[in-house]
């Protein structure tokens, strides 16, 4: 962002108490939206689910098995680059996973929801990339599952439900939809220049890129640099 940018207009702050009196009515409403459409969520029907093979970190796994004795779970499907550095995985998944905190985790967990990560890479690849991160939920490798877990290869999110010893898909989302997630995206929407990304209704001039084009920086997605300082070496 450059100095030069463009700053909201000054008001007073009887004026300013008045505009954000009127902002905060619509933000009720839209609340109030969600709430309707969460509620219509909860009264999907759910699709019962064939038997898959997963691996973990003990081997083979069943789909039951990954709710770890829960009604509940829920499962990021994590893009994977087979064979790629560390470096080269999405940047958009570990967004999204490295804002999922143990803490997170606990109170799905009080409520009886298990958290979990697919992807369709090799299990060790999958567990280097975890330990390199510092992540510890678990996660699994559904390369055998066949279609009953197949997904875009990544990024979107499913929930699922224990009942009676079976398992059934009740919802799935993708996109924008795992927003939900990225604590960091809904703090930026509380700034003044949002985002940042092209596809936001800003004034004329406010600082802009192409969305998630900020989720990598040199090189590496922006969250490994929490936990490395190694530069990249060159590649061809």
């Amino acid at each position: 962002m450059t100095t030069m940018a463009p700053v909201p207009r000054i008001v007073d702050r009887n004026e300013w108490q008045r505009l954000r009196q009127d902002l905060l009515e619509r933000e009720k409403a839209h609340m109030r939206s969600g709430d309707a459409v969460a509620a219509a969520r909860r009264r999907l029907p759910m699709t019962p689910m064939e038997p898959v093979e997963l691996v973990g970190a003990n081997g083979k796994v069943s789909l039951h098995d990954v709710f770890e004795g829960r009604k509940m779970l829920l499962a990021y499907f994590f893009m994977w680059n087979r064979g790629a550095p560390h470096h080269r995985q999405c940047e958009g998944c570990t967004h999204v996973i490295s804002q999922v905190s143990s803490a997170v985790r606990a109170y799905l967990a009080e409520r009886d929801v298990t958290y979990a990560v697919f992807s369709q890479g090799p299990y060790q690849e999958l567990a280097a990339y975890r330990d390199f991160m510092g992540w510890t939920m678990h996660w699994y490798s559904t390369e055998r599952a066949g279609a009953a877990l197949e997904t875009r290869n990544g990024g979107d999110l499913r929930s699922f439900l224990n009942h009676d010893g079976k398992v059934f898909l009740t919802y799935e989302t993708s996109r924008r939809g795992t927003e939900c997630g990225l604590i960091s995206l809904r703090l930026l929407d509380l700034t003044p220049y949002g985002r940042q990304e092209t596809w936001e209704d800003s004034p004329t001039g406010y600082p802009q890129t192409q969305a998630g084009a900020w989720w990598r920086r040199n090189g590496r997605p922006v969250a490994q640099w929490t936990v490395t300082d190694e530069p990249i070496a060159s590649e061809k």
